[in-house]
């Protein structure tokens, strides 16, 4: 096997790492999401073609736009007037006409780019699914095939995903002039919701190795807000909040691909170095003292992060921020949580009486009815436990979820008598709330 060649990779990691910036900036000129990609892929090909040969631009991303820029123009022209084409020389050495091109970059609508770009991409008439396959294609640039193995639907259907969203954005007449304070304000809180779903689509998936690699992706384009939006404090608590929850993936199944419950994970394969940083941008956003949701539940994910073993979680203070998120941001799922940490900290019994009242909103809900079980069992009203759990099965998204409630099953069968302690993990609709 030969050695991969330096050259590719460096360039490939130059064009993943500026495609934001500059599929932003031909958004803003030619105003159309397929012109913008078709002008991004010929500088692409163009740098594929010459950088090897010439050495890097002094600045990628303003040579990609430039370039980017040129042949497509030069195309339309070539169209219009049946002219042919320059010559690949006047076109690939720019010397440095890409300096004025820098310095307006820099001092013009770089973060209005950026944010308009992501806010097409999630733009607020598109379902979820939509926003997500969008966003991944656009700002990301993976591939079709590979976004539709993440989902695990065909090429055909991931493509008609993401013309249809492209369609429906194109009637609804986005504007691209810089949005302005209000505007923006409401742009980031739709741009990290979108984030968050992709974290979330990739941190439930498994061990499905496609779709684990969207928590990597989510984390980079928090990355990229937090660069955007440096002292705004739920951006810090967004990424944050995936960092540490990230951190815990080696441990959360087994060899089987079994769900490890939280309290048997082998803490030692946490990923020291995200948590490092997930807790200092915990602490840098606290010190704003403006806390917002990201903010609590990165709160949350720092606090069993910080415990060196099971029983030195603070359960009280995870009981005590869920109250606060509850206040914030109510949702019964939200309650669901907070009675699990209530659970560990005061006792089955509380748990159970916070969790009871909201069987009528969550009674199709997988984790409500496997944290019922696990309170019951803990209290020895075994056939409930039972019953409770079996409803569990029968509404589990994944195959590893359900394994994990039938191993509870076999073991009231073996044992008939309690489980072992956190059997199932605090529950929620997003994953700073879990606890595997």
């Amino acid at each position: 096997m030969s050695a991969p060649d330096p050259d590719a990779a460096w360039i490939a990691a130059a064009l993943t790492a500026t495609r934001p910036q500059v599929l932003a900036a031909l958004l803003r000129v030619f105003r159309d999401l397929d012109t913008a990609e078709e002008a991004f892929q010929d500088a692409t090909l163009r740098a594929l073609r010459t950088w090897p040969r010439n050495g890097p631009p002094r600045d990628v991303a303003a040579w990609m736009i430039l370039v980017g820029r040129n042949a497509t123009l030069d195309g339309k022209r070539r169209v219009a007037r049946l002219a042919p084409l320059p010559p690949e020389e006047a076109l690939s050495d720019l010397g440095d006409a890409e300096a004025p091109l820098a310095e307006a970059i820099d001092a013009g609508s770089y973060r209005d780019d950026i944010l308009r770009l992501l806010f097409i991409c999630c733009h607020p008439e598109l379902p979820a699914t939509q926003q997500i396959a969008l966003a991944l294609r656009i700002v990301s640039g993976l591939s079709v095939p590979r976004i539709a193995r993440a989902f695990l639907v065909t090429e055909a259907a991931m493509e008609q995903r993401i013309t249809r969203a492209k369609a429906r954005i194109a009637r609804s007449a986005v504007p691209y002039e810089a949005p302005g304070a209000a505007e923006r304000t409401a742009r980031l809180s739709a741009v990290a919701a979108m984030v968050y779903l992709v974290f979330n689509a990739g941190y439930s998936a498994g061990t499905h190795a496609e779709r684990a690699e969207l928590c990597d992706e989510a984390v980079r384009l928090a990355r990229l807000l937090l660069r955007l939006f440096g002292t705004e404090p739920e951006v810090m608590g967004l990424l944050a909040l995936m960092l540490l929850q990230h951190a815990r993936t080696p441990a959360r199944f087994d060899a089987e691909g079994r769900i490890v419950p939280l309290d048997d994970q082998d803490r030692a394969l946490w990923r020291g170095p995200l948590i490092a940083e997930g807790l200092a941008l915990v602490d840098k956003a606290m010190r704003h003292r403006s806390p917002g949701p990201y903010q609590i539940q990165a709160a949350i994910a720092a606090l069993h992060a910080r415990a060196a073993r099971p029983e030195d979680t603070d359960w009280a203070g995870i009981a005590s921020l869920y109250e606060a998120l509850e206040r914030m941001q109510p949702s019964p799922v939200v309650s669901l949580n907070r009675a699990s940490a209530v659970g560990k900290a005061e006792g089955p019994a509380a748990g159970l009486a916070l969790a009871d009242p909201l069987a009528g909103a969550l009674d199709g809900y997988f984790y409500f009815h496997g944290l019922r079980g696990a309170f019951l069992q803990q209290l020895g009203r075994t056939g409930e436990a039972r019953e409770a759990m079996g409803r569990a099965i029968a509404l589990a998204g994944t195959p590893a979820e359900a394994a994990q409630i039938r191993q509870q099953l076999d073991r009231l069968s073996r044992e008939g008598s309690a489980l072992e302690k956190n059997v199932v993990r605090p529950v929620g609709d997003r994953p700073a709330d879990a606890s595997l």
